[in-house]
């Protein structure tokens, strides 16, 4: 069944609503934190992550939905459609098993690759904002049009991936902002610099297998894109080309403006 990208839309919409229902039901299980499988990505599956992805799937077979699958838990699901719905069913996972309220449910259509996602949604698990954007027609935030921010020198405020792994280039990079924030959810980090809340953010970690997946960023990707910011991975190479498959992983800088990126790249930043 063909439908319209606003239809698709909806049904996304539904989707991320219905998971951030399970999700809050489980909130009292003692067991949310059990790992209950290994990923088809390699990482443990928390009961947390197998309740939201087995809620995304009941909401396609209620919508009659053909669209093919890839999560990181499950990994790819043949459905039999054309399209394929990239999900990260609990982005920031770990902050939501240590009730830390920074996750969102990530949800993106497309084909093959980043340049052909023309539908996102990133819904917050905490308190329910939804950020969305259709290709060519922009990003939004509760019906609110988003527009990234103009870059005031010597004001940034940088979203950073920080910790054990990271590198010595998003240390530095953080010591160049006005204030720095570690989210631990790669969307809605991703979605702060769409909505103008940060100049940019960071994630490169010591090695390419500690790096961020396609489910983690594909919906958000669009959204910045559609807010009038950039992607690129950590070295400045664009990342349109980067498959929708769980075999890679990339290091990302996004940013609003840019001419931030430039001046990023001519002082040295990165």
């Amino acid at each position: 069944m063909s439908r319209t990208r606003s239809e698709e839309l909806e049904i996304l919409f539904r989707i991320s609503y219905a998971v951030r229902h399970a999700v809050r039901q489980s909130g009292a299980s003692p067991n949310r934190a059990e790992i209950v499988a290994m990923g088809a990505a390699g990482s443990p599956t928390e009961e947390l992550d197998r309740i939201a992805e087995a809620q995304v799937f009941a909401c396609l077979e209620e919508e009659s939905v053909d669209w093919n699958v890839l999560s990181e838990e499950a990994g790819f699901v043949d459905r039999g459609g054309a399209r394929l719905l990239v999900v990260d069913p609990v982005d920031g996972s770990h902050n939501a098993l240590r009730g830390f309220p920074m996750s969102t449910v990530s949800l993106a259509l497309g084909r093959a690759t980043l340049s052909d996602i023309d539908v996102g949604v990133v819904h917050n698990l905490d308190n329910g904002v939804t950020h969305w954007a259709q290709r060519g027609l922009g990003a939004f935030r509760d019906g609110h049009r988003l527009h990234s921010r103009k870059w005031e020198p010597r004001t940034e405020l940088f979203c950073v991936n920080l910790g054990r792994h990271s590198t010595a280039r998003a240390a530095h990079l953080a010591e160049k902002g006005r204030r720095v924030r570690s989210l631990g959810c790669a969307s809605l980090e991703l979605v702060m610099v769409a909505q103008g809340s940060a100049d940019a953010y960071f994630f490169e970690n010591d090695t390419e297998g500690r790096n961020l997946r396609v489910t983690d960023i594909a919906a958000a990707y669009l959204i910045v894109r559609e807010s009038g910011g950039g992607v690129s991975d950590a070295a400045q190479h664009p990342i349109e080309a980067f498959a929708l498959s769980l075999e890679q992983r990339t290091s990302v800088f996004a940013w609003g403006d840019p001419s931030f990126s430039a001046h990023a790249v001519s002082e040295g930043y990165l």
